[in-house]
């Protein structure tokens, strides 16, 4: 992994003005607010290090005998068509949290050698978050909700049609809480990249995420489309859609947060 620019970091207007989201009929005032960590898409091998070290602490609290399998960076670390995340504290830099984002631009999902998808899902475009792990205590517990925001922010850069997510008990109330349904209900399926554990096969559409957590009263529904964090970047991930790369600044425009 060669050494990239620094990344763009997401421009921030005038907070007083009125933001719209979907519904043409809501306009609000969003906020700024600013985390103890930031958030960033890993370029750098330093950087992919320390993503594997927070990855192999949380997974050595879990799962030890799998997290043995994690001392090293995975080849998905590195592949087209991933998106590795990194929260680092403000303070020393230290790691604080990480997942990894996988599409399907350029081949199956990882959970696809494990299930078959249904019909409806061949010809969508699809990511699968992998390898979330995030340090202990309440910046752990902060880290994991901005770091399922970033993994929102990137979907929609990237023009994603659902997420995708295979998830072990209890880790599985954690999707459930953000209204991922079962798509096998009642049924849990090994996992060859998850060390062959059964896990349920969850699923969110994205273009539902906004208008379903508006109609419910989400509880982080201001979090994800009332608030600006510009310690949050995404910028640069590659689109799905147009090729290339894109700016958060767009990404931010289509889900309202920009004019």
């Amino acid at each position: 992994m060669t050494e990239s620019t620094q990344l763009v970091p997401i421009a921030i207007d005038d907070p007083a003005r009125p933001a719209r989201l979907h519904s043409p009929e809501i306009s609000i005032r969003r906020k700024e607010e600013a985390l103890p960590f930031t958030i960033s898409v890993v370029r750098e091998e330093v950087r992919l290090e320390k993503a594997v070290s927070i990855r192999y602490a949380a997974y050595a609290r879990h799962v030890p005998a799998f997290a043995a399998k994690l001392t090293e960076p995975e080849p998905n670390d590195r592949d087209a068509g991933s998106i590795l995340l990194l929260a680092e504290s403000k303070l020393d830099g230290t790691p604080v949290g990480t997942m990894r984002i996988q599409t399907n631009r350029y081949k199956p999902l990882a959970i696809e050698g494990s299930v078959k998808l249904p019909e409806n899902f061949q010809d969508a475009t699809l990511s699968e978050a992998t390898r979330l792990g995030i340090g202990e205590g309440r910046i752990g517990n902060v880290a994991k909700i901005a770091l399922f925001k970033a993994y929102y922010l990137c979907c929609i850069a990237t023009g994603i049609d659902w997420m995708v997510i295979a998830a072990r008990p209890p880790l599985d109330r954690q999707y459930e809480a953000l209204l991922f349904d079962d798509l096998f209900p009642g049924e849990m399926k090994e996992m060859r990249h998850g060390n062959n554990i059964p896990h349920r096969v969850l699923t969110l559409k994205v273009g539902r995420v906004e208008p379903t957590w508006r109609e419910t009263g989400h509880k982080l529904y201001d979090y994800f489309f009332r608030t600006n964090h510009p310690d949050i970047d995404v910028s640069g991930v590659e689109s799905g859609r147009q090729g290339g790369e894109v700016d958060q600044t767009e990404s931010l425009r289509i889900i309202g947060l920009k004019a």
